[in-house]
């Protein structure tokens, strides 16, 4: 039999069992799409974790307290970084442009009848150029409000908008744990990272953050959440990096385990890039059992098409079709359904990204290689478990066939 006329057979005979077709190709479908849909959504949430680095400021340098052991085994995190740490490698790491100390605090912040509990973060002017922020209206905080520990403040966009609406908001007075502190600048809108929304921070003065907000309880200094750095270009990062670590031992006396940590921007996207990356492939691998369970949801019908078939196989044989033609027959069958409803499955798969890119912050990538690896295994899965049922038909006997019918 020429395989045009065993496609043929089989289109037909598929089309005869619409439902039971249809409902074959559906595990195939799900699975690709599956299979694709997370790999995009995997690969999207890795760009998204990229861009959202890179809106930190080029060439930034972090230094948080404590050792990644002391991070990943305790609660609280400890206090080891002090106003005099900045200030010494301000002055003394010559591959470094700009320090900027940080106080975070998450706090209660009040305006007439509103209220919310935002993060409030003491800074110093620095601060706009090491993370690239800028300012929309009004001023960022200056060295005079440093210095005289002005009662000042600087509101992220969406807060200024939540908390005033239509009024101009410089010059107003809000209260931020019981203080009062005058308006006098808003931000420009910066977006979420990591799922923190930058745009309903406030900022002050890290003298004034220190002294009236938190309080200094230390008696090395007054204690900051971290350190954020710009390294003087690209070139630069790798030795700033090396010569913060060591005048940071050399202030700490720190003869054997680091008590805080550098990262840079590569680090954090090193570790962002392992994780979801390998959450990705888990998720490929879930999805890819969906293929596995549709490929036996083929075989499982096919068997069932060859028990009902008897009649046509023993018909085919008595007229002369080999072993060969019925196994060739069977197989096109499993493959249609198989490439089918992996091609449907695609389509799926790809709306699936682009309505997901449309309605959240994901970049959602279509990624050439998973479709090929997708469709490329549905049609393998097709063949391979259409084999067991093709050999059962292609070695049934033909007069059993005849009399069972």
């Amino acid at each position: 039999m020429k395989f045009t006329a065993s496609l043929r057979m089989a289109i037909s005979t598929l089309a005869a069992h619409k439902m039971r077709s249809s409902l074959t190709m559906l595990g195939i479908i799900i699975g690709n799409a599956s299979v694709i849909g997370m790999v995009g959504i995997g690969q999207g949430a890795q760009k998204l974790a990229k861009d959202q680095f890179a809106s930190l400021g080029p060439n930034v340098l972090f230094i948080v307290p404590g050792s990644d052991e002391q991070r990943r085994t305790t609660f609280e995190l400890p206090k080891t970084l002090v106003l005099e740490d900045a200030e010494a490698i301000a002055e003394q790491v010559p591959t470094v442009k700009a320090v900027t100390p940080q106080i975070n605090s998450n706090q209660l912040i009040t305006y007439r009848d509103r209220n919310a509990s935002e993060l409030v973060i003491g800074t110093t002017p620095t601060f706009l150029t090491v993370r690239s922020f800028e300012v929309s209206r009004g001023r960022f905080i200056n060295d005079n409000d440093l210095k005289r520990n002005n009662r000042v403040v600087v509101l992220g966009s969406e807060i200024a908008t939540r908390f005033f609406a239509q009024q101009d908001p410089l010059g107003k007075q809000i209260r931020v744990k019981n203080i009062s502190l005058e308006v006098i600048g808003i931000m420009e809108a910066k977006g979420s990272f990591l799922g923190t929304n930058q745009d309903t921070s406030v900022y002050v003065p890290l003298t004034t953050m220190a002294n009236q907000v938190v309080g200094n309880n230390s008696p090395f200094g007054t204690e900051i959440s971290f350190i954020s750095i710009a390294a003087r270009d690209q070139k630069s990062i790798r030795a700033a990096k090396f010569q913060l670590e060591n005048l940071l031992r050399l202030r700490h006396k720190i003869v054997d385990r680091n008590d805080f940590t550098v990262r840079t921007q590569k680090d954090i996207l090193d570790i962002v890039g392992t994780v979801t990356d390998g959450l990705t492939i888990l998720l490929a691998a879930i999805a890819g059992i969906s293929l596995l369970v549709g490929g036996i949801g083929v075989m499982n019908i096919m068997l069932v098409a060859v028990n009902e078939r008897t009649q046509e196989i023993g018909l085919h044989k008595a007229i002369g079709a080999k072993e060969s033609d019925i196994l060739i027959q069977f197989l096109i069958e499993a493959t249609i359904l198989s490439v089918l409803g992996g091609a449907i499955g695609t389509g799926v798969g790809v709306s699936t990204i682009l309505v997901i890119g449309a309605v959240s912050p994901l970049s959602t990538a279509i990624s050439p290689l998973a479709i090929m690896l997708a469709v490329t295994v549905s049609g393998g899965i097709g063949l391979f478990f259409g084999v067991v049922p093709a050999k059962t038909a292609a070695k049934l006997d033909p007069i059993v066939a005849l009399r069972s019918a």
